[in-house]
């Protein structure tokens, strides 16, 4: 079932800071080196809508009962991106050929849902070798007088000179072959352009085929954070009885385009490995390590 429209009126933060960040990255100049880490930029924000949680939580193939009175800790870059956006701005780099390369998510104490929340960002540190940078910035998510309930680092990858090594690093990704599919399903064309309705990622290589097509891809590609929740949801109805607070951390890496529309599944071993892709010996979208509670305890 299509994705309802109403829910672009809660991303306006989102969609300005896509327009802000495209505009920054068409004009960006050389600079000097930013000092590092660097500032926190904080806001509070509303409580998000319960519609646009329950509908997302389903969209990504979740069961909304498990978040009752919750927020998807998943969901943290409809309201972190905004201000991670901010952050990058003082990077002197070219904003526009970012490539998201993945992120790391730590679940602390649950988001409360109907609760503002208060969230804060800063770029961590950089890595430049003077082919690529790779941008790691924090993104922390929580409440008045609980402020780390969430703590979310996004890694970003942005090419300085044109040498396809990103590409061919991540045409080699597969999953392994000794790995479990827990799920499997069909991802329609329209995917993309329902969890940009959801979150507010409005990049049209998700939606747009045409300039998809101008990219270099047959078709649209679907969010790397899709991916990344649609495993989370299959691995807490698999493996974490319905219990999405048992996730304690998940790291991932964002390896190839998953073109729309797809067919694809997920896939665990018993180490703590977690796949999104084709078959066990094919080809992964996504390469993600997760601990649960009792793992962190131990």
């Amino acid at each position: 079932m299509a994705v309802s429209i109403r829910h672009v009126l809660a991303q306006g933060s989102v969609v300005a800071a896509l327009g802000r960040a495209a505009w920054a990255g068409a004009r960006r100049k050389a600079a000097g080196d930013a000092s590092l880490p660097g500032p926190w930029i904080q806001a509070t924000l509303p409580p998000r809508p319960e519609a646009l949680v329950r509908d997302y939580v389903r969209h990504v193939g979740g069961d909304p009962a498990w978040y009752r009175g919750r927020v998807p800790a998943h969901l943290f870059p409809q309201w972190g991106f905004p201000l991670a956006a901010r952050a990058l701005a003082a990077l002197p780099y070219p904003l526009a050929r970012v490539i998201n390369a993945g992120c790391r998510i730590e679940q602390r104490e649950p988001l409360v849902a109907g609760e503002p929340l208060v969230v804060r960002a800063r770029v961590e540190r950089v890595d430049d070798d003077g082919l690529r940078a790779v941008v790691t910035t924090r993104i922390v998510t929580g409440h008045r007088g609980s402020a780390e309930r969430v703590v979310a680092e996004l890694r970003a990858f942005i090419p300085l000179q044109r040498d396809g090594a990103s590409k061919k690093e991540r045409a080699r990704a597969t999953v392994p072959a000794d790995a479990r599919e827990i799920a499997f399903s069909t991802i329609g064309e329209r995917a993309g352009l329902d969890f940009a309705k959801l979150t507010g990622d409005f990049n049209p290589i998700h939606w747009l085929p045409v300039y998809a097509r101008a990219a270099g891809f047959r078709a649209c590609i679907l969010h790397g954070f899709s991916t990344l929740a649609r495993a989370i949801e299959a691995l807490d109805r698999a493996r974490l009885t319905g219990d999405p607070m048992r996730l304690a951390c998940v790291d991932a890496r964002f390896t190839r385009p998953l073109v729309l529309p797809a067919r694809a599944g997920v896939y665990v071993t018993n180490d703590g490995g977690l796949w999104l892709g084709d078959a066990p010996g094919g080809g992964a979208y996504l390469d993600a390590r997760f601990t649960t509670t009792m793992e962190t305890r131990s």
